[in-house]
């Protein structure tokens, strides 16, 4: 007997009719891989809300969510030690932050049409829940999860870095997505040894639809607003403006600095 249980069968995974089996083989179709218990696939696309308001005989996945959290981290760890073999280990950390971060995986799950299949609740559903970052990211892993229990660590391995190789080589060419407020309070703690701090300014439309308006104060000034569909969403914006507005002002005084140095030293 293994020291791990095999998986025999999906307790309360959400029922599979004729129609829900050909989505589920088309979006198999559609990312190049086969479930052989395609009730784990189904889980995996369980949102919280979904099993909620079908009564409690339907499970969610976020265990499945939380499994492929780490084998998506063992996965994208093991590549970097191998590919970024002469990088420093804060490197590979600063990396792998990237690619697995709620932004790149919500890309890849928009990319392979994750939003289409996602079983959510009535109320989510209205409040545009199969676009939110969050559940499409949260999916992804569970998805991963999923394969995991499926098919084992191999195809698996082979799923996740044929997505994640393309994120990983956008970050070594400096084309991925930026996280503003972390460079932001690196950048301000660096140079003022002080943080950034944010404020709402004001919010817009309805409960189910809002829009966040936030401004961020470095050093007495004020940057900003972001907007953004969430606060965090919001404060990465006005992290961005501030960010960049700060980074090409230094840029602009090391220019000057450099040529009055010049003239000073021709003189």
């Amino acid at each position: 007997m293994g020291l791990l249980p095999k998986v025999q069968n999906v307790v309360h995974a959400p029922p599979i009719d004729q129609e829900r089996k050909k989505e589920l083989q088309l979006f198999e179709k559609h990312i190049g891989i086969r479930f052989r218990k395609p009730q784990l696939l189904n889980l995996a696309f369980s949102h919280r809300s979904f099993a909620n308001e079908s009564g409690g005989d339907i499970s969610n996945n976020e265990k499945l969510e939380f499994l492929g959290d780490s084998v998506l981290g063992l996965v994208v760890s093991e590549y970097l030690y191998y590919a970024l073999s002469d990088r420093a280990e804060g490197d590979l950390a600063r990396v792998k932050s990237f690619v697995v971060s709620e932004d790149s995986l919500a890309e890849i799950a928009k990319a392979i049409k994750v939003d289409n299949f996602i079983l959510i609740g009535k109320g989510e559903e209205y409040s545009g829940g199969r676009s939110k970052k969050a559940i499409l990211a949260d999916c992804m892993e569970a998805i991963i999860g999923a394969f995991y229990l499926d098919s084992g660590f191999k195809p698996s391995r082979a799923f996740i870095l044929k997505y994640l190789i393309p994120e990983i080589n956008k970050v070594l060419e400096n084309k991925h997505k930026k996280d503003y407020k972390t460079l932001l309070q690196e950048f301000v703690q660096k140079k003022y040894k002080s943080y950034p701090r944010y404020s709402l300014v004001k919010k817009t439309g309805p409960d189910h639809d809002r829009t966040f308006w936030i401004e961020v104060g470095v050093e007495g000034k004020t940057y900003g607003p972001g907007k953004g569909k969430n606060k965090k969403e919001a404060e990465q914006h006005a992290a961005g403006i501030a960010y960049q507005a700060l980074t090409e002002e230094t840029e602009k005084t090391g220019k000057k600095r450099k040529r009055i140095s010049e003239k000073v030293e021709k003189k």
